[in-house]
């Protein structure tokens, strides 16, 4: 089974910046995309961004241009770069990482890193 262990994150001031960071236990291969999901209190899981293995990458309207999503192929490794931090930004951090291989999909999800953003 394939885990996947996030880390960067914590208690930051507004307008500050953290670095995410997913790496997957072993090797993965034929990845479909990979990304971060975010969950507040209360609230439901909502995508953050994702990068897909032609590198197209897609975000919530409320982090583009503060977010960025990138990912290193030969390490199973994916970052999100979170500058300009908000207050609503406050949440848990899931990384997810889904694909297919020798005809079965799989989607592998983190445990979740929590992000404070303080005002």
């Amino acid at each position: 089974q394939v885990q996947l262990v996030e880390s960067g994150g914590g208690l930051v001031q507004a307008g500050g910046s953290l670095r995410l960071s997913c790496a997957a236990s072993r090797r993965i291969f034929s990845i479909n995309a990979m990304g971060w999901f975010r969950q507040a209190p209360g609230k439901q899981r909502e995508l953050v961004a994702t990068i897909t293995s032609g590198v197209i990458t897609n975000y919530a309207d409320s982090v583009k241009g503060r977010f960025t999503i990138s990912r290193d192929n030969a390490e199973n490794t994916v970052y999100l770069q979170m500058n300009s931090l908000k207050p609503e930004d406050s949440a848990v951090y899931y990384c997810n990482i889904r694909g297919d291989w020798l005809g079965r999909q799989y989607d592998y999800w983190g445990q979740g890193t929590q992000v404070t953003v303080s005002s």
